[in-house]
């Protein structure tokens, strides 16, 4: 099992600890339109599987400052209550800047961008207000474990 999974566990706890829980998993039939208006509107995007698994098991992630992308609202099979930062819509906003057109956007925190750099073919974190290389990583999964461990 992928490490960013236990590490979900122990934030699900966490919230539970505070009568919280974590977001629904978005269903094959919102991830399947979500594919569909990303090619849409970025072309060849190609979301890693694991990235897909993680919106599987929870639908976005909000905790302690990090945030990692899910499916947008507009896309949802039934309404929710909750905030959604949703996927498209948020790298919609992150592309306004022509630099970061490189870059496909799965989450980010107070300090901290975590993208895919198109350009280079790996996984990234980038400071979030200068745009300045802090790490990379070979998978969305060392990216995404890294980013959970960071908020626990």
């Amino acid at each position: 099992m992928s490490k960013w999974k236990d590490l979900l566990k122990e934030i699900e706890k966490i919230e539970e600890e505070f009568e919280s829980s974590l977001r629904h998993p978005a269903s094959d039939s919102e991830i399947i339109k979500m594919n569909q208006n990303i090619q849409q509107k970025f072309g060849t995007i190609v979301l890693p599987d694991s990235y897909t698994e993680f919106l599987k098991i929870v639908n976005g992630l909000d905790f302690n400052g990090l945030v990692i992308y899910g499916v947008d609202k507009s896309l949802l099979d039934k309404d929710v209550d909750e905030e959604i930062n949703g996927f498209i819509e948020t790298n919609e906003i992150w592309y306004e800047n022509e630099w970061q057109k490189r870059y496909v956007f799965f989450g980010d925190s107070d300090v901290a961008l975590y993208c895919y750099d198109t350009e280079k073919g790996v996984y990234v974190e980038l400071d979030k207000p200068s745009g300045t290389l802090m790490q990379t990583f070979d998978s969305f999964d060392s990216m995404l474990t890294d980013a959970l461990e960071t908020v626990l």
